[in-house]
């Protein structure tokens, strides 16, 4: 019994430091903490807000007319003919139907907030982006977000992609397989060898203390 307790403790010790090494190849961001220390993102920011307020006021004075032509109808309502009726009926639903659409246009799903939020922060984002996969260079096989939605994967190594493996094993030929692509992550298993250490820590909070910030997720350019 004590023979093979200590077998098995020698091959755990023997895995370790390969475990150690794998686990320095995963690094993570706070993308939130990011934004919130770059001073164009702050000032994106406060334009989109500035935006989105004028617009809402916009809307907002629009409806309140409405509501104003609603109560003098309704006030007024006994003393107009049919056609009368009809007619401010009709004006009414028109200014209604404009209010709404007004509200889409500014702030649908492809409005204008939403344009001018890509125009303002895609850039900012990009510059982010870039700088992560600088970070990661050759050491990290993959960056997380943690201030993000979900911690989304920011930076993956596409030398560690096995997508086409997956395929093989599915019995499905990859696209590029024969083409002279070698297709996605087709290099033949190596054994890992541990970078050199870069200076960028996955646990290092590097002192920070504070999070303020924005909290944008940040995406790869398309």
């Amino acid at each position: 019994m004590k023979r093979l307790l200590t077998l098995r403790l020698l091959a755990l010790g023997m895995l370790l430091p390969a475990i150690a090494t794998h686990a320095q190849r995963i690094a993570f961001v706070d993308t939130k903490y990011i934004l919130g220390k770059m001073p164009e993102y702050q000032g994106a920011q406060s334009e989109l807000d500035r935006l989105s307020s004028q617009w809402q006021k916009e809307i907002d004075d629009r409806w309140e007319t409405i509501r104003k032509l609603r109560d003098a109808f309704n006030a007024e309502a006994i003393l107009l003919t049919d056609d009368m009726k009809a007619s401010r009926r009709e004006d009414i639903e028109k200014k209604e139907r404009e209010a709404r659409d007004l509200q889409k246009k500014r702030f649908g799903p492809d409005g204008d907030l939403f344009k001018k939020r890509e125009e303002l922060i895609q850039p900012i984002q990009d510059r982010i982006y870039q700088a992560i996969k600088e970070v990661a260079g050759t050491t990290y096989v993959a960056i997380f977000d943690i201030g993000g939605k979900g911690n989304n994967v920011l930076f993956a190594s596409e030398k560690y992609d096995k997508s086409d493996s997956v395929l093989r094993k599915l019995g499905i030929r990859p696209d590029k397989e024969g083409e002279g692509g070698g297709g996605r992550g087709d290099e033949e298993e190596k054994p890992e060898q541990r970078p050199e250490d870069d200076g960028v820590k996955p646990h290092d909070d590097g002192g920070r203390n504070d999070r303020s910030g924005g909290g944008n997720t940040i995406k790869p350019p398309r």
